[in-house]
């Protein structure tokens, strides 16, 4: 098989490693819930790379980001839910359909009128969304109610953050951050007994009422905890590079080197970074 700018020559790989006799036995195993994780992280790169402005690896991402949906695309035909054809047919008509100033007859020729009428289109889609779950039997439905403006496909950090400023326009908030402190201190006492208790459903279920607790507390000081743990993360990168660093110097390997070693290398980046900022 060779490489093809035809989109069927992808479709046509992706079948083939999802082949349940002669296909590779990592896609074959896998399911949507699998895979979803890998489709985030995809368009995570996908941005990354736009903001680098690095046009060669923008054009890899788009493909792997790409090979994603004709990967769920693939295991939907399998199910026999849709297609891929399905859901280029599903793109293109919304598009035509949201655009009659472009694509039929329209009196829309502002941007005022033009988002009027965007927004009439979406209120019918939405209520042909509604019939189509009802005939599903899909009754929960987490895009209606208040916080339903609140997308479900945020990064976690953000959609908690967006949560709770909805939920606080009515109310639904705390007065002051000191008492999230004590929340904090309750859920952390939470998940010490959970832990205990070995449950790791439970685990969890404990480790995200902390987070939600810690986003809030970041929301009553200002602190977007998204932009906060990049900071962290950055920090984190570049202590430990200094600790490869170190060890490459003296002729060690981060695998060979003791935790109490790493760890003494680390305090040194740390004070070397607060005098830095002195």
């Amino acid at each position: 098989m060779e490489p093809s700018k035809d989109i069927s020559r992808l479709i046509e790989i992706m079948a083939a490693l999802r082949d349940p006799e002669t296909g590779c036995p990592w896609d074959i195993e896998q399911n949507f819930a699998t895979i979803k994780p890998y489709t985030i992280e995809e368009a995570y790169e996908v941005a990354d790379a736009i903001e680098r402005e690095d046009m060669d690896d923008l054009c890899d991402e788009l493909g792997d980001l790409l090979l994603q949906v004709v990967f769920h695309a693939r295991m939907a035909e399998e199910a026999g839910e849709f297609s891929f054809g399905d859901v280029v047919e599903a793109i293109t008509r919304k598009m035509i359909r949201r655009h009659p100033h472009v694509f039929a007859r329209s009196d829309a020729d502002t941007p005022d009128a033009v988002k009027k009428q965007w927004d009439e289109i979406k209120q019918a889609e939405k209520r042909e969304r509604t019939e189509r779950r009802a005939r599903r039997g899909i009754t929960e439905d987490f895009k209606a109610g208040f916080l339903g403006s609140v997308q479900r496909s945020f990064p976690a950090l953000t959609e908690a953050l967006k949560l709770q400023e909805r939920a606080a326009k009515v109310g639904f908030d705390w007065s002051a951050p000191e008492p999230i402190l004590d929340k904090i201190e309750e859920e952390i006492d939470e998940l010490r007994v959970a832990l205990r208790g070995g449950d790791k459903s439970k685990v969890s279920d404990e480790l995200g009422d902390l987070i939600f607790a810690v986003v809030n507390i970041g929301r009553h000081v200002k602190a977007d905890p998204e932009q906060a743990l990049r900071g962290t993360n950055t920090k984190f990168r570049r202590r430990f590079n200094h600790i490869e660093q170190v060890l490459d110097v003296e002729g060690e390997s981060l695998e060979a080197a003791s935790l109490e070693r790493m760890e003494e290398i680390w305090q040194a980046a740390k004070a070397i970074e607060r005098a830095g900022a002195e």
